[in-house]
């Protein structure tokens, strides 16, 4: 399915398509068919132009429309090289994807640009993260969000104004129903913010759950662990529900007074003051 992107991409960028890089799950370990986004990484020759934006994401859609689960799950990312150098802005290759482009991008076609790649800062990586947690927890439509190229029709992405992860995460009934990709993308997602906030590197799944498990005693040990056993056998829903139940709003609470200090010594006051909010609605 990577091929078939890479062809489609190399048909319409033609000799400015200087390079493609598997990413994610597929470069670093980990894959499951079950719930794994597929993450493509595109190096662009600059300037980027404003036209490109909207043909990245055209020719993703031609993509996603070829049929399978897989093909549904594409997630594209772009550049161009300076972008990587960090001489310019544009794109789309947040922190944390360069940060796994730099460390674990497996090269699809092309040459090797990554020489000379900036490596992205611990604070950056760390408000990346909380600016994306912040966004999560109270996104409208949350099934889309934490899935944007999920092939859902716009029809389906409409959703209730209460609909927020937010309201999500204190339903488990509901969380569980919704499938065990959006299940354990929500469940991981902070252990994997709270490994990279630690140890500035890519918070893989099972790093992330590794991590969570060796410290002091967590309030989501059971959750957690559970979470990636799910990623390949899908959990029994009575089971499930009584875990999250437990455990998933200690899980959000612990993620957000860890990051709380962390923004506030890194000169980011009002975004620790957004997270801030969100652990009383959590809690309310």
């Amino acid at each position: 399915m990577l091929a078939e992107a890479v062809a489609a991409y190399q048909a319409v960028l033609g000799p400015r398509l200087l390079a493609g890089y598997a990413l994610g799950s597929l470069a670093h370990g980990g894959f499951s068919p079950l719930v794994s986004d597929v993450d493509l990484g595109l190096v662009l020759a600059g300037p980027l132009r404003p036209p490109d934006r909207l043909l990245i994401r055209r020719v993703a859609g031609r993509v996603r429309s070829g049929g399978s689960g897989l093909h549904e799950r594409l997630s594209v990312f772009w550049c161009s090289p300076a972008t990587l150098r960090g001489a310019a802005h544009g794109g789309r290759f947040p922190p944390l994807d360069r940060l796994d482009l730099l460390e674990n991008g497996r090269l699809l076609t092309g040459t090797d640009v990554r020489d000379g790649m900036a490596r992205p800062a611990q604070p950056e990586l760390l408000v990346a993260g909380a600016e994306f947690a912040a966004g999560f927890l109270g996104s409208i439509g949350w099934q889309a969000r934490l899935s944007p190229w999920s092939g859902l029709s716009p029809a389906a992405r409409l959703r209730p104004r209460d609909d927020t992860t937010l309201t999500v995460i204190r339903d488990p009934q509901r969380l569980v129903a919704a499938g065990t990709r959006q299940l354990t993308k929500v469940v991981l997602f902070p252990a994997r913010f709270l490994f990279t906030a630690a140890t500035g590197r890519v918070g893989t799944n099972a790093l992330a759950v590794e991590h969570y498990l060796s410290g002091p005693p967590a309030p989501a040990a059971a959750l957690v662990a559970a979470a990636l056993t799910w990623r390949t056998e899908p959990p029994a829903a009575a089971a499930a529900m009584t875990l999250l139940d437990r455990e998933l709003v200690p899980l959000y609470v612990q993620f957000i007074d860890d990051h709380i200090p962390r923004l506030q010594a890194a000169g980011r006051p009002r975004l620790a003051g957004r997270l801030r909010r969100w652990r009383a609605r959590l809690l309310a």
